[in-house]
């Protein structure tokens, strides 16, 4: 008798091969409390960036990881529960803040955005091969910056160039080298569950 894995069936995200088909709901509910806490841990990974009121953080490589590795549906509402408990005044976003009145919300509502896109792409092979998880992973932060780097300067009166220099350019590097990190880790982790596509 074999005991190989089960093939992967298209269409399936990472966390669809959880063998708990009985307690579906349970394990989804778990995911999505899981994702939020996993975003409000790795959003105290913070440095200060001179000059800018955003910090670097590992929140964004988080809400890319759990929107992929959950699918659409799950990464939303991970991300909107992060989004939503930390404006209710749990301090988990960047450097423990909460609230509403930060510069950097528009990032969160971004996450928000990414973590929903990438993890339909997920559900469309996009996290299987190193390039396909590179374009994902730079479409997810491109999301991210799309509505981030507007709100900031909404928030704090800079003019839209200031902006993409204090909420942009700095950030570039960091985010070359976590979608780097995502191009090794998701292929990598099918590949072990025996996927070849």
């Amino acid at each position: 008798m074999s005991t190989a894995a089960a093939p992967v069936r298209s269409g399936a995200v990472l966390a669809d091969l959880l063998p708990a088909a009985r307690h579906r709901y349970a394990v989804d509910a778990a995911l999505v409390l899981g994702g939020a806490a996993l975003t409000g841990i790795a959003a105290q990974i913070a440095v200060p960036v001179p000059g800018s009121p955003v910090p670097v953080t590992g929140q964004t490589f988080a809400a890319l990881l759990i929107g992929t590795a959950l699918g659409a549906r799950r990464g939303f509402l991970s991300l909107a529960l992060y989004a939503l408990v930390g404006m209710a005044g749990m301090p988990w976003f960047a450097e423990a803040r909460s609230g509403w009145s930060m510069p950097s919300l528009g990032y969160v509502f971004g996450m928000l955005l990414a973590a929903t896109v990438v993890g339909a792409l997920a559900r469309r092979g996009g996290d299987r091969s190193v390039l396909r998880t590179a374009g994902t992973m730079v479409l997810g932060s491109a999301i991210i910056y799309a509505i981030g780097v507007p709100y900031l300067a909404l928030s704090t009166g800079m003019s839209m160039s200031a902006a993409v220099a204090a909420g942009l350019t700095p950030f570039l590097i960091g985010d070359a080298l976590k979608a780097a990190l995502a191009m090794g880790v998701l292929p990598t982790t099918w590949k072990l569950l025996g996927h070849r596509g």
